[in-house]
């Protein structure tokens, strides 16, 4: 069978199982909708946070950052990862003990303030809807090859089907979904690797084959840092980044995952404290599975992508060339009229241009793979993108019916009416979301990455002295959320999006620190006005201060020690 028959196969199987899912755990309750009851299994919890936390940017592309950037791609490994450890050690146990429902909730009342509540849910409005652009413009990539339509009508089916099981199950149904499309995702995206790694090293296991020797006897890295100095590229093995710059970005992309409020909301769903440090911990093991496979895929592929396409003539390229030049993902533009394609570093004498976004799902073809195989990664890439999508829209819906509505505008709305506000703002949030995901500022990583430097600027810094600084007051907190925001967007409207003129160059970087990494530089400055402020201002009421006594306690702690 093609793979055009293959994905409609895989793909028509694993919607109908999400679907069904959805029907199945349809939420009865606005408990249901918002935290799924708080009854999932630490197993269980572990799988679906996974799945939530590895989007489109982790399946798609991650690799594809790697395996162009080579030595520099591995910010992207180090901050994202050790973020989750981040979150996972410092902050979930004692939020889960708080025992709110969102993000918010927890920030309105730690501070006292609707106001601090207001600024929250902008800041997780912001957050939620610059991250799921890159989820919805990944679904649309994988659509636009496998299903031979284009970007456009990619992201209007991923648009349904989330709407589908996202506005009827809420965060019910999204979890048991969410544990489906793990194991979608993970054995999509680990079946093609493994294949590719007995291909070229004949070693079963690609975290350890991408750094052995080829079947020519070469070390796989040796060869490809002697294939991009030829060809005029970096070493692969080398950075371009500066220090600063490569700091900067991974404390900005760990502090952001930190501060991530559809990640968070994850450990309000399980029973007890306790169960939120086991499936951080079950979480963290099913996430290492695919990230320490991604150097090899990325690895894998510029190998196999450079042997195939450069100096090679372009009427006897392979059939995947045309395939993925039909989305309009990879171009090539014969230059000097030989018909030969010039893949080299110099720009001005490049002649093949190509979306790094393609390259975990064009692998599989590069290297001849079945076709069942090549289907599988396109299932494992809707998965990946579908399941962060859902879990940030329904951030989206509770910040909007939750925290808006039912603590600020209308505190005696009925359990039916807000149910009914969550499900419309989920539906209205799907809109929104195709309308990124149609106009996408960047590539997939790229605008996730903007997305952490956000919540960094904005949520870790409120978070973190909420559980930790008893003085820290609402003044602080609105203060340094309020500056940390602004001034994160308006670098990113100044050097990445353009919306203040021409993108000045990367001389003029404000430290030598790049938009993705300039979250880091919004958070100490949030960090710094935060304290500052309320040191100046008066302390927190005695029974905000009793409660951050108290979440900091470990249950049981006081029978221990005879108290």
């Amino acid at each position: 069978m093609g793979i055009l028959t293959w994905t409609w196969i895989l793909v028509g199987i694993t919607f109908a199982l999400y679907i069904g899912i959805a029907i199945w755990a349809r939420a009865g309750s606005s408990k249901e909708f918002y935290v799924a009851g708080g009854g999932v299994p630490p197993l269980l919890n572990g799988m679906a946070t996974a799945a939530d936390w590895m989007s489109a940017a982790s399946f798609i592309s991650l690799a594809g950052i790697v395996s162009f950037s080579g030595y520099d791609g591995s910010v992207y490994l180090l901050g994202w990862t050790g973020g989750y450890v981040l979150l996972a050690l410092l902050l979930a146990p004692y939020l889960r003990k708080f025992g709110k429902f969102t993000v918010p909730d927890f920030i309105g009342d730690r501070y006292y303030s609707n106001i601090a509540r207001i600024v929250a849910v902008i800041a997780a409005l912001i957050v939620s809807f610059t991250y799921v652009a890159g989820q919805m413009r990944g679904v649309g990539i994988v659509f636009s090859r496998y299903l031979e339509v284009d970007i456009n009508t990619g992201v209007y089916i991923g648009m349904a089907i989330v709407l589908f099981y996202a506005v009827l199950g809420g965060m019910k149904g999204i979890t048991y979904t969410q544990v489906a499309q793990y194991c979608v995702l993970i054995f999509a995206f680990m079946v093609p690797v493994i294949f590719i790694s007995i291909q070229m090293t004949g070693n079963p296991i690609p975290q350890l084959g991408f750094g052995a020797a080829g079947t020519d006897g070469v070390y796989l890295l040796d060869k490809l840092d002697g294939l991009n100095r030829e060809l005029g590229f970096h070493e692969y093995t080398s950075g371009s980044k500066s220090m600063i710059d490569i700091f900067a970005i991974t404390v900005a992309l760990m502090v952001g995952t930190a501060g991530l409020p559809h990640v968070i909301v994850r450990f309000f769903t399980v029973p007890k404290v306790k169960d939120a440090r086991k499936s951080a911990g079950w979480a963290l093991l099913f996430i290492a599975i695919l990230y320490t496979a991604v150097p090899a895929v990325a690895v894998f592929a510029r190998v196999n992508l450079i042997e195939t396409v450069s100096n090679k003539k372009y009427n006897e390229m392979p059939d995947w060339f045309g395939n993925w030049e039909k989305t309009g993902l990879l171009t090539f533009n014969d230059k000097n009229g030989d018909g030969i394609v010039q893949y080299v570093g110099d720009k001005n004498k490049n002649e093949l241009t190509i979306d790094r976004d393609i390259m975990v799902l064009a692998n599989p073809e590069i290297a001849k793979l079945p076709n069942w195989v090549i289907a599988l990664v396109g299932a494992g890439g809707l998965a990946a993108a579908l399941s962060t999508a859902a879990g940030l829209l329904l951030v989206i819906a509770s910040s909007i019916s939750h925290d808006l509505l039912k603590k600020i505008i209308n505190p005696k709305i009925s359990e039916k009416g807000e149910l009914i506000a969550a499900r419309l703002s989920a539906a209205v949030a799907v809109v929104v979301a195709g309308y990124f995901g149609i106009n996408p500022p960047g590539f997939v990583a790229a605008v996730v990455a903007l997305a952490f430097g956000l919540a960094a600027a904005s949520f870790f810094p409120a978070i973190l002295l909420g559980i930790f600084d008893k003085r820290m007051n609402k003044e602080g907190a609105i203060a340094g959320m309020v500056i940390g925001l602004l001034l994160m967007t308006f670098y990113m409207a100044k050097f990445k999006l353009g919306w203040l003129g021409d993108i000045p160059p990367k001389s003029e970087w404000w430290f030598g620190i790049s938009p993705e990494g300039f979250g880091t530089i919004a958070m100490i400055v949030n960090f710094v006005i935060s304290i500052v402020i309320s040191r100046a201002t008066p302390p927190p009421p005695q029974y905000v201060q009793d409660i951050v006594e108290n979440i900091r306690i470990p249950s049981g702690a006081g029978d221990a020690i005879g108290h």
